[in-house]
C-alpha cells in the first residue's frame, strides 16, 4: 500500500488527544544510506533490528524507529503552501519507519508508544537534516517546531506490525520544548 499524504492542511491549533486510538497508516524502510524508501503492508519489528530490512535500527538502537504524525507531516507542508497552492510531498520523503494519524506522539523522552504487541519508547525528537532541503526549501524548517519531524525510539517489545493496526500512547510525560537558537 501507498500513501499519499502529500496535501498540506491549515494548522488547526488542535492536535490528536495524547490518549485514544489512532491508526498506522504506512510502514517503510531503506535497505542502506540515501536508498529510495520502501513501503510495505506488514513489518517485523525486534530490539537487535528495529524494523527487519531497514538499514539503520542494528546500528542505533536508541533510535531504531522513527514515526511521523500525519498531523504533524500535513502542519509543516501547509508552512510551505505559496501562491501554487499546497506543497504535494509525500510523507517518505521524511524517511521516517512508521507513519501514523489520530493520536499526538509524545513529546519527551520515555513515552511509550504501543502498535499491537510492540512497545517503542521515544528516545528523542528526529531531528531533520539537510536532506529535507533537498526536498524542498524550508522543509527542515517547517519540521522543527513541535516535534513535527516525529520522533526516535528504542524497541522494548518485539511483534508483527501491519498497516491499518491501532496505534496508542501508553505514556506521555510532559511536554520538553525544544528551542532553535537565536
Amino acid at each position: 500500500m501507498t500513501t499519499s499524504a502529500t496535501v498540506g492542511r491549515k494548522p488547526s491549533g488542535t492536535a490528536p488527544e495524547a490518549s485514544g486510538t489512532g491508526r498506522l497508516l504506512a510502514i517503510a524502510w531503506r535497505p542502506a544510506r540515501r536508498a529510495p524508501m520502501r513501503e510495505v503492508e506488514h513489518g517485523q519489528i525486534t530490539t537487535v533490528a528495529g524494523l527487519v530490512g531497514d538499514h539503520k535500527g542494528a546500528k542505533f538502537k536508541n533510535r531504531a524507529i522513527t514515526i511521523l504524525a500525519r498531523e504533524d507531516w500535513q502542519d509543516a507542508l501547509a508552512e510551505l503552501s505559496d501562491l501554487a497552492g499546497p506543497v504535494p510531498l509525500p510523507w517518505t520523503v521524511r524517511r521516517a519507519n512508521l507513519f501514523v494519524e489520530g493520536v499526538r506522539l509524545p513529546r519527551a523522552r520515555g513515552g511509550i508508544v504501543g502498535i499491537g504487541d510492540v512497545r517503542l519508547e521515544v528516545t528523542y525528537p528526529t531531528q531533520p537534516c539537510a536532506r529535507m532541503e533537498e526536498a524542498h526549501p524550508g522543509l527542515l524548517k517547517a519540521l522543527h517546531p513541535a516535534w513535527r519531524g516525529g520522533v526516535t525510539c528504542r524497541v522494548l517489545a518485539e511483534g508483527m506490525i501491519r498497516v491499518g493496526d491501532p496505534v496508542r500512547i501508553l505514556l506521555s510525560p510532559p511536554e520538553h520544548v525544544i528551542r532553535l537558537p537565536g
